[in-house]
């Protein structure tokens, strides 16, 4: 309850936070309590290997709330979504892990209380052992809460998923120095937050949240290990994903990739099996360390995520930008110990435009979030199809739905791991808002009722191809060097021949194909057309059978394909090679 008395001054005035206030807030502040031991047990978590994972970004209560077969009481919680209605979609679907989004018990801060907001992502921790009551069916009963969560992590496990945690392990609720005092500021402020070295009464704040937390301190790095170990040792997590990672890095100077934090993770003998997944930006100074994190660590690459919107939507990027992502962005991961597995691909997640929304806006929608629709990122690389929002045309609607299924395969079939953000596979729309992190109503939630079926047997089909064909899922780098008679690669312009270094820089063209040829296993084609007319691809010798097609909601022709194969505009085809008669 956000009161005068969470704050350790008199507030009112220009800098009052500078003057003591010695009132007590007994009354008023937060509590813990030492929770009994949870009793020991076996896990059996399905330790998928990340190359190959299928990555499902979702909210626990906004992937439940709206769906009408899970019981009533259930949705929206941890049971829930252990619940058989919700295990079985999953599976059906083919994902093999969840990043959940975080569900460390966490506060709405003041700002949104004001508008009778709440914050619905839950990037706002205070409590970082105990898992949200708001998200369980017995919200009143911690230790029922805890047991729920367990069971649901048991329940996915059972199914073959694996369950991830977005953790935000970066900044906490009490904000910047005219914030509350919650925790950590009235425990040693100074050695909990980063303080600027002009002066210490104020934060460092590279998080654009007001606060920073010194993860460099020992006794914090000791604090973030013994967080993580609980949820993985007793809670049954299989991996995090760390909300503005670069923090974790920060030294006394900047992000450094040996940081004591990461050598202190490393040597960890129950986080050592552990996933570990980083968004690679924060606010501070050289904030942006894609491909720079130590060689455990995957990263989200938001760099196939623009260069994937761009090439489909407006051809703003050319044919070899869209190829090096393609490819897992080997321009950024393919050093020391890193595999092509360490590039989490997504065209979109929880922040930002939903897969629809990206080709239904060409502009934010946020004014629902009461910040004169100044929040969320502008820089969205959207399209509308001609119209703002809902359209009852034809030829917007197949526009959009080519353009949904081009933007999902490339993400699905792409070199990496592929990450989908939680209803894109229904075609989920958030009405344009791409900053929905206040929205804890039908804008977030997963609208079940009106679901596209087509786009979901799609995406299924998507997952399939992936996870059957070799060819799509290799961890290791790709080479064009001929190896016995054989290369990793091989880059086609549409008459066959390889591409040159011509080809590459030529903007006029938007069309290619890349063949990949592992060992052992059926080569796989893969043809890209982004220009707005058909264009004809001659195909390598032998004969193929076309397994996706984007330019059709359906399942492609299955008859065996010789000679040249038309790739219709705004499309990709993938083909698979037929074994050669005996």
């Amino acid at each position: 309850e956000w009161r005068d008395e969470n704050y350790g001054y008199p507030r009112g005035h220009p800098d009052s936070h500078l003057a003591l206030d010695l009132r007590d807030n007994g009354r008023w502040a937060l509590k813990v309590r030492v929770a009994a031991p949870t009793p020991v047990r076996e896990l059996h978590p399905p330790h998928t290997p990340l190359s190959e994972s299928v990555i499902y970004e979702l909210h626990v209560k906004g992937f439940t709330r709206l769906n009408a077969e899970v019981p009533a009481p259930l949705r929206g919680t941890y049971a829930g979504l252990a619940h058989p209605a919700a295990v079985d979609y999953l599976k059906r679907l083919g994902v093999t892990a969840l990043s959940l989004l975080p569900v460390h018990y966490s506060v709405s801060e003041p700002h949104l209380v004001e508008r009778g907001l709440v914050n619905y992502w839950g990037y706002n921790t205070v409590g970082f052992f105990a898992p949200d009551a708001r998200l369980s069916s017995t919200p009143l009963d911690p230790t029922a809460t805890r047991a729920e969560f367990r069971a649901m992590a048991d329940a996915l496990h059972a199914a073959g998923i694996e369950v991830l945690l977005d953790v935000v392990y970066n900044h906490s609720a009490e904000g910047n120095e005219s914030g509350p005092t919650l925790s950590f500021r009235g425990l040693d402020n100074a050695a909990w937050y980063r303080l600027a070295p002009d002066d210490r009464s104020r934060y460092e704040n590279f998080t654009g949240c007001g606060n920073t937390l010194n993860i460099a301190h020992p006794r914090v790095t000791q604090f973030v290990l013994d967080s993580l170990r609980y949820w993985a040792g007793e809670m049954g997590v299989d991996g995090f994903r760390f909300d503005l990672a670069p923090v974790l890095g920060r030294t006394a100077q900047h992000f450094d990739a040996h940081a004591p934090f990461f050598s202190a993770l490393e040597q960890d003998p129950l986080l050592a099996r552990v996933k570990l997944i980083a968004e690679p930006w924060d606010v501070g100074p050289h904030g942006y360390q894609l491909g720079r994190f130590p060689g455990r660590f995957a990263e989200w690459n938001d760099r196939i995520r623009d260069g994937t919107r761009l090439f489909w939507l407006s051809r703003g990027v050319d044919r070899g930008e869209f190829a090096r992502r393609v490819a897992a962005s080997s321009d950024r991961f393919h050093h020391g110990p890193r595999r092509p597995s360490a590039s989490v691909n997504f065209v979109a997640a929880h922040d930002g435009f939903t897969v629809n929304d990206v080709v239904s806006y060409a502009h934010r929608h946020n004014h629902a979030n009461g910040e004169n629709n100044r929040d969320g990122h502008h820089a969205n690389f959207s399209i509308n199809c001609g119209v703002e929002g809902p359209s009852n045309d034809p030829k917007v609607l197949v526009q959009r739905a080519r353009f949904r299924r081009a933007l999902l395969a490339t993400v699905l079939l792409a070199q990496g791991t592929p990450m989908l953000l939680a209803g894109d596979e229904l075609g989920r729309t958030q009405r344009g808002n791409n900053n929905a992190y206040c929205q804890d109503n039908e804008t977030s939630w997963i609208d079940w009722a009106h679901a596209d079926k087509s786009l979901l047997d799609f995406t299924t089909q998507l997952i399939a191809a992936r996870r059957e064909i070799v060819a799509l899922r290799q961890d290791h780098w790709l080479s064009d060097i001929t190896r016995a008679g054989r290369r990793d690669v091989e880059w086609l312009a549409p008459n066959g021949h390889a591409m040159t270094v011509d080809d590459w820089h030529d903007t006029s063209h938007h069309a290619f194909g890349v063949l990949l040829s592992p060992v052992a296993a059926p080569a796989a084609l893969l043809l890209f057309n982004a220009a707005g007319g058909a264009v004809e691809f001659a195909l390598p010798s032998g004969s193929w059978q076309r397994r996706v097609d984007t330019a059709t909601e359906g399942k492609p022709d299955p008859a065996p394909t010789t000679g040249a194969v038309a790739v219709a505009p705004h499309s990709l085809q993938l083909l698979l090679a037929l074994p050669r008669p005996t």
